[in-house]
């Protein structure tokens, strides 16, 4: 296990960059070692003027392939994984197998494509690194006319589209946490409590966490959350591999009503278009993330694996009872699932720091840009404050489901599949191929499908889910109509 030294680059990569300015350094100031000197100068032998992004970055502490990969699985196997038996409960047992592989194919490839257009638009730009919303702007600055003046404004939206989406992560993870503990106390008090009630009392203990000062200190935690969430997918496993049901005792498709929700939750499981592009930046040889065994599409066909094999064991287990976490769905009453429910609960408490920081050094940069009296007493005002928003929410919505539903049909449909496809266009304007075109219409049209059946069926379970029964009810179609 790495120290805390080799934990600090380790939680570094998976800070978004983007809101730094990109072009307020160039690349051409940095100091050279002397071998990227000497590569340099081969380059430019002939009067040849050569410029290779990746000879002329120059990174402290470089990751290497293997250390990439690492990162990439960590990023991906998040809580997200915890909501895949529900997500297979959504689509049946062979067509969630089809489905996720599909989901994971929009995935890759869209988180492929816009580390291609970065590698482009370094070359033409003359820069070596760039973030998610550094190639945004860039790629519309030097896209076709029309393009050009929404450059600073696709950059803006991409930044708040990953804060919303970080935030609205931390609002999840406060309930994940909270629903753990929440039948934990119920069986060893005899008793229940709101569960609003234990999501409040995360308040406190959050707010010391964010009060962290930087991503140093907070790296021995992350390895913690490491440690305690393999433990607890352990024993998770084992559970769900123990006195299996026959497959024939459960759906093997879903209904079309609830596919939506099947996809939004897979894309929130999946989806790590926030870290591709930090991670690329910090690599040694960047150039391996691609290509067909590349790093992206090794972490990325790992990933897809285990989230099968959880959501296809899970559904399988526990069937209709199957819950929004399927840690929820663990017998209480066994000492070893109240160890893994602690284990879960408590990984995600220490990953919720990490998610807060992005939130916070997107919001807080964007303050000293407008207010240059900003000091450090205004930046633990913020945290205070962005902590209990996320937990207000959290008490105002305690539903898991419809919740990670919501956050993956809005923000990661938009981040994930519809923004890269605009940026390839953007980045080939004068090379687009009618194969081009018609492939990334087909992936934009996925993506505002997600966005649309995914986000109204997301707020209508929520819905559905706090207004009682008497006074409105969801028939099968999704639509609401009056109880009699």
């Amino acid at each position: 296990m790495m120290g805390s030294q080799g934990a600090e680059p380790e939680l570094q990569s998976f800070l978004l960059d983007d809101q730094s300015k990109m072009k307020e350094v160039p690349p051409q100031t940095k100091r050279k070692s002397s071998k990227n000197q000497e590569k340099s100068e081969v380059a430019h032998l002939n009067g040849i003027d050569y410029f290779d992004p990746f000879l002329e970055r120059n990174l402290e502490h470089p990751t290497t392939n293997g250390e990439t990969l690492t990162h990439l699985l960590k990023a991906s196997l998040g809580t997200g994984i915890l909501a895949m038996p529900q997500a297979f409960q959504c689509s049946g047992l062979i067509t969630g197998i089809f489905a996720t592989v599909f989901v994971s194919f929009v995935c890759t490839f869209c988180s492929y494509s816009l580390v291609k257009c970065a590698h482009t638009l370094y070359k033409r730009t003359r820069v070596t690194v760039m973030g998610y919303a550094d190639v945004a702007e860039v790629a519309f600055a030097n896209g076709p006319a029309w393009s050009r003046k929404f450059s600073s404004l696709t950059r803006e939206s991409v930044l708040w589209l990953l804060f919303v989406t970080y935030f609205g992560t931390c609002s999840v993870y406060t309930v994940i946490i909270a629903s753990n503990f929440e039948q934990l106390f119920a069986h060893h008090m005899g008793f229940a409590l709101n569960l609003r009630y234990f999501i409040a009392m995360l308040l406190l203990p959050l707010i010391l966490l964010s009060y962290v000062p930087n991503l140093k200190y907070l790296a021995p935690v992350s390895m913690v959350a490491n440690l305690l969430m393999s433990i607890g997918l352990g024993i998770t496993f084992y559970y769900t591999l123990n006195d299996i049901p026959s497959i024939s005792d459960r759906p093997a498709v879903g209904s079309l009503e609830t596919f939506p929700t099947f996809f939004c939750l897979t894309v929130f499981a999946m989806e790590a278009i926030g870290v591709v592009m930090p991670l690329e930046n910090n690599m040694k040889t960047p150039r391996k993330f691609l290509g067909v065994f590349g790093v992206l599409n090794v972490g990325m066909g790992g990933v897809t694996i285990v989230y099968i094999l959880l959501g296809f064991l899970g559904f399988l287990k526990y069937g209709d009872k199957t819950k929004s976490s399927i840690t929820l769905n663990l017998p209480t009453e066994d000492a070893a699932a109240q160890v893994a429910k602690i284990c879960i609960s408590l990984a995600v408490f220490c990953t919720y720091g990490l998610q807060f920081f992005v939130c916070l050094e997107i919001a807080w940069t964007k303050i000293q840009e407008n207010y240059k009296k900003a000091t450090i007493y205004h930046n633990y005002v913020l945290r205070t404050v962005l902590v209990t928003l996320s937990v207000a929410i959290a008490v105002a919505v305690p539903t898991i489901g419809p919740f990670i539903g919501l956050i993956g049909a809005f923000c990661f449909s938009l981040l994930g599949i519809i923004m890269p496809t605009i940026i390839e266009f953007a980045t080939y304007w004068d090379k687009v191929t009618v194969w081009m075109t018609i492939r990334n219409a087909v992936l934009i049209s996925v993506g505002i499908l997600a966005l649309v059946f995914g986000t109204s069926n997301s707020v209508v379970d929520i819905i559905n889910a706090y207004v009682p029964v008497p006074e409105l009810a969801i028939n099968a179609t999704g639509v609401r109509t009056a109880a009699q």
